[in-house]
């Protein structure tokens, strides 16, 4: 498998490069692998609403959220991230996600 990763806008890196470089490189690891095999494991990977996915990325007892979806085979990523604080996905997170998406379908349609 050679899944293809894209970065939308400057979202991502924003959250990427204020985290910590033990963070950075668990989260460069876990795109390895989203990257890299045919089955994503839930552990790494999984559906949070209406086509947004989370990459699910733990370390030192921290968890990261980083949305995501899927358009034309690829999976573009990085929507934006954010340090998860409790079991539940905050709401507006995912409305977030839900409005960058939009803006990535509305660039596509006028270029």
């Amino acid at each position: 498998m050679n899944r293809v990763l894209e970065v939308y806008k400057e979202y991502f890196w924003e959250f990427f490069n204020e985290l910590p470089k033990e963070v950075q490189e668990k989260i460069d690891y876990v795109f390895e692998i989203i990257m890299s095999v045919d089955r994503l494991p839930k552990k790494f990977f999984k559906h949070a609403d209406e086509g947004i996915y989370e990459i699910r990325i733990e370390r030192d007892s921290n968890i990261y959220r980083i949305f995501s979806f899927f358009d034309d085979g690829k999976l573009v990523i990085l929507l934006h991230g954010f340090q998860k604080k409790s079991q539940k996905l905050p709401a507006k997170e995912i409305k977030r996600a839900k409005k960058l998406r939009k803006m990535y379908y509305d660039d596509k349609e006028k270029s």
